[in-house]
């Protein structure tokens, strides 16, 4: 909004205040003012389009502090599996039941099912998190990643440090992250930018035909999301769910979610029953 504000403006000086966003529910003070009320454009207009060009890290210094704080959020939004795992994990939970997925498989999980695969993802992750450690924690925070609950749940199972956890996650989505974000939906809603990413793309990849069809469709549905910036949420309801291979993906992984969270709650469930059943066998003992 930021960014569409200043292209139209041209200028970047907009706020009353560094940090000058949305909050609880109250907009912004520069967002419904006249462009008049700022002042003269301080950058060149573009014809085509109409608007300003302004450079990008001109656009991100002004937006720079609201987008760490966003990354930082994020970041604190990851330490509730983090933490329910963990006190599955300091409940009773053995670390011997994570270490059997390294040496066997499950004999009565049939292969190809979705048990099977969340076993060789847990797997996947147990091991690059014990040769890894600080750095694939950082990239799994820094790729926009949805798989990133279920490391933080790893995190916990294998009793990793608070610090050695949270550290190079916020670094990776409050710095790493939110930066890739952030230049992405500047250059998305800058005109400018826009036009010369279409141009070099188009001059490298025109000689080869398969690259070129597909980036044509890469540039409409770039095309496409800014339109939508520019036109603000729709008023109509989406009357049917357009499955596409984003849901699909988003939904497998939700199940993973599920599947790992029912693992934990069924391993401290058994760790309580066990402990019942110990105590009431040395009540018997004590009574003979």
């Amino acid at each position: 909004m930021f960014t569409l504000k200043a292209t139209l403006c041209g200028r970047v000086d907009l706020k009353t205040a560094a940090y000058d966003t949305a909050i609880f529910g109250k907009g912004p003070t520069w967002e419904f003012k006249n462009c008049l009320d700022f002042g003269d454009p301080l950058y060149p207009r573009v014809i085509s389009s109409g608007r300003y060009n302004v450079p990008l890290l001109d656009i991100l210094q002004e937006v720079h502090w609201e987008a760490v704080l966003w990354g930082a959020g994020t970041a604190l939004g990851e330490l509730p599996p983090y933490f329910v795992s963990r006190a599955a994990r300091l409940s009773g939970d053995s670390l011997r039941k994570v270490e059997d997925l390294g040496t066997q498989d499950d004999p009565e999980i049939p292969r190809g099912t979705i048990s099977g695969l969340v076993n060789k993802l847990k797997l996947w992750t147990l091991l690059h998190f014990r040769q890894f450690n600080f750095w694939t924690i950082l990239i799994f925070a820094s790729v926009p990643n949805p798989l990133f609950d279920l490391a933080g749940m790893m995190c916990g199972q294998l009793n990793v440090k608070f610090w050695k956890f949270f550290v190079p996650t916020l670094i990776g989505k409050a710095i790493i992250k939110t930066h890739i974000q952030t230049l992405f939906v500047i250059a998305l809603c800058n005109n400018q930018l826009i036009e010369q990413l279409e141009l070099i793309l188009s001059e490298l990849f025109k000689n080869i035909p398969f690259i070129s069809r597909l980036l044509n469709g890469v540039l409409l549905h770039l095309q496409n999301a800014k339109q939508n910036y520019d036109s603000g949420p729709s008023t109509k309801e989406a009357a049917t769910w357009k499955f596409s291979p984003a849901l699909i993906w988003n939904l497998f992984v939700w199940i993973m979610l599920l599947c790992f969270i029912c693992s934990i709650i069924n391993a401290t469930a058994q760790r309580y029953l066990l402990e019942i059943q110990t105590k009431k066998l040395e009540r018997l003992r004590k009574k003979e």
